[in-house]
Parts: structure tokens; C-alpha cells; sequence
């Protein structure tokens, strides 16, 4: 059974200690979280989450990847949607050694009709007064992980059309969703 057809909020648990972790940018592809965790992330997919009191933004630079990449910084208006993960605690290192311009927060989420308590996430430790463009490499893997996860249509357009008029424009105003 592959990715698109099995429901997303049956992540296995199992007796290895675990963490959950809520991806909102280029984390949120299984595919690319492999590349930094050396494991295939699909079976750790719980599905779309919602981050309440926070708002997404281009206001991390990353020298890896030569453009701005996202952030979560807090605002009471908005919600950040991405995905959660229930990923085995010997991946923890690994995942940190991946946000090294991050550091921990831990959230509540909702995701699948319940709360979520202790969720690893990641803000930048460095922010930009002001957004900075994705690249395009980086546009298509947070596009797909968000599609690949099935982060909400409505939020999907939203994220596309935010990513494009950053780099149509150089900044754009701030991705707000509530």
C-alpha cells in the first residue's frame, strides 16, 4: 500500500520510544526528510496538522540552500498548517543536525480531530526583518510535501500563490491564514 492510499492518521506506533514533530516547510516531503534521516519518513506520516497562534514566513536564510526558507513566528490571529510526524527518538540527532539554523519549540497541534501536547518544531534562530524568496528547488519540495501529505487545497493554492509573489516581487506580505 503506497502513501495516496492509505489514511494518513495511521501511523504505526510502536514499542521504539518515539517523538511527534510538526513539519511545516521542506520537512513536510517524506522524500526529502529521508535525504536528511537516512530512512524511508512515509510510515511516520500521522497527517495534516494545524499550529494555532503562529503565522509562516520566509524570514529564515539558508546558506545551504542559497534562499529564504520558512519560519513559524507567533501571532494570536493566524494558523500554520503542515504535517505530523511520529518519528523514532534515534532519529532525533538527525533531525537537529538537519535545522542546525533552528532551534527547539515545543507546540500543540490538532491533527485528526485531536490535540496534540509536546510537539517538536523548529523556528530560526537568526530571523530576517523581512521575507526572502524561496528558490525554486525549495518552492517544489515544501509545494509537495503539502500536496504529498494532503495539507488542505485552499492552503496549498494559498502557499503557492505566497511562494510565487516572493519571488516575483523579492517580499510579499506576510502568508496569513486563519
Amino acid at each position: 500500500m503506497n502513501l495516496a492510499d492509505r489514511p494518513l492518521h495511521l501511523a504505526p506506533e510502536s514499542v521504539e520510544p518515539s517523538f511527534l514533530y510538526f513539519a511545516y516547510g521542506s520537512c513536510m516531503c517524506p522524500v526529502d526528510l529521508k535525504r536528511s534521516l537516512g530512512e524511508p519518513t512515509h510510515a511516520y506520516v500521522m497527517g495534516h496538522a494545524t499550529l494555532r497562534g503562529y503565522r509562516l514566513g520566509f524570514f529564515c536564510y539558508s546558506k545551504f540552500r542559497d534562499c529564504g526558507v520558512l519560519d513559524v513566528v507567533p501571532d494570536e490571529q493566524s494558523s500554520v498548517e503542515g504535517v505530523l510526524y511520529r518519528l523514532p527518538l534515534r532519529l532525533s540527532d538527525r533531525l537537529d543536525a538537519r535545522e542546525v539554523s533552528y532551534r527547539h519549540e515545543i507546540i500543540t497541534v490538532q491533527a485528526n480531530g485531536r490535540t496534540y501536547d509536546n510537539v517538536r518544531t523548529y523556528t530560526a534562530l537568526h530571523k530576517l526583518p523581512e521575507e526572502k524568496a524561496p528558490n525554486d528547488w525549495y518552492f517544489n519540495v515544501v509545494l509537495r510535501g503539502a500536496v504529498t501529505c494532503r495539507l488542505p487545497e485552499a492552503y496549498c493554492w494559498h502557499l503557492c500563490h505566497h511562494m510565487h509573489q516572493l519571488q516575483e516581487f523579492g517580499r510579499g506580505d506576510r502568508l496569513k491564514t486563519a
